[in-house]
């Protein structure tokens, strides 16, 4: 576990953002994690020590956890998609549309990345 929390701390020094998105009871359902730069999301979706999901997609995607573009993507255990994620190039900045926005709450123990238009 130490080398998924290590990559965590890591991906948190380089700007990355977390959402700790929870099921109606208030259980846990994944940690997801969302770093907006040069154009494109990199985003990682940990849903369990063995079940993990990393993509890179362009920065004017609607909707970030269901993308219909992806430059890169990588799935397996957390510590392997957390170092995938970790070793990626960065991007040039033609990529992708500028990208902003903001996790939002949208009830109890939920949030959602909504992508800003202006």
């Amino acid at each position: 576990m130490n080398e998924i929390t290590d990559g965590l701390q890591a991906l948190m020094a380089r700007d990355f953002q977390f959402a700790h998105p929870r099921d109606a009871n208030g259980g846990l359902v994944a940690v997801v994690g969302i770093r907006v730069h040069r154009g494109v999301f990199d985003i990682l979706q940990l849903f369990g020590e063995h079940d993990a999901d990393a993509a890179r997609i362009p920065g004017d995607e609607p909707d970030v956890l269901f993308p219909s573009k992806v430059l890169w993507r990588t799935t397996g255990p957390a510590r392997d998609v957390i170092k995938d994620l970790l070793a990626l190039s960065e991007p040039t900045p033609e990529i992708g549309a500028q990208a902003v926005g903001c996790w939002l709450p949208t009830r109890a123990g939920r949030s959602a990345w909504l992508a800003a238009s202006a």
